[in-house]
């Protein structure tokens, strides 16, 4: 049985930690200028993905 693949564009947008995924946060790559420095700050901070999609993260991932 050959291996399983990883998919490419998940293993760019999610990071594994200890029991956790991490993700990015949207609204923070271009026209700032009209954001508030606490939105800024807030969206700077670590995200994770929801309990509901952890499986289908981890599909993509190939983790068990």
């Amino acid at each position: 049985m050959p291996k399983m693949k990883t998919n490419r564009g998940a293993a760019k947008r999610f990071k594994c930690k200890k029991n956790l995924i991490k993700r990015g946060s949207a609204f923070r790559s271009h026209i700032l200028t009209k954001k508030s420095p606490k939105r800024k700050a807030q969206l700077k901070s670590p995200h994770f993905v929801h309990s509901a999609n952890l499986d289908s993260v981890k599909n993509l991932l190939c983790q068990a």
